[in-house]
């Protein structure tokens, strides 16, 4: 644990660049994480379904990303012995946390997407003018 610098209480302080939180920072961040973590809120789906439930991701992407996921411990990937393998994800306990946060994010951004839109127009309209 970090001592944060502002306050001097030990603690985490993912704005220090040696902080091992800015690690959870990075995977929320990346591009699909949130959307597949949304994706499997609902409940278990196979590689297949996920990919299709996710418009846009890759294949590549997709494996990746599920596997930065199971890594951290929000995802849990079960395998069944079939011919081809059938391969199912899951949200973990922690999954679902962090589900939480990025729902409550999605709700911010369906509840403010009119201004968004509203003040990039502006910002564009005075590039332009």
């Amino acid at each position: 644990m970090e001592t944060n610098e502002f306050t001097g209480v030990p603690g985490w302080d993912v704005l220090s660049a040696k902080c091992p939180s800015r690690q959870v920072f990075d995977r929320i961040g990346e591009r699909w994480t949130g959307l597949i973590l949304l994706a499997l809120e609902p409940g278990t789906l196979r590689f297949s379904e996920l990919r299709r439930r996710v418009e846009g991701v890759t294949q590549k992407m997709l494996t990746q990303t599920l596997r930065n996921l199971e890594r951290d411990g929000m995802v849990e990937r079960r395998v069944y012995a079939t011919v081809p393998a059938t391969v199912e994800y899951e949200l973990t306990p922690m999954g679902h946390s962090l589900c939480a946060a990025v729902s409550a994010l999605r709700g911010w951004a369906y509840d403010h997407m009119d201004d968004i839109a509203a003040a990039q127009a502006h910002f564009d309209a005075r590039l332009t003018a």
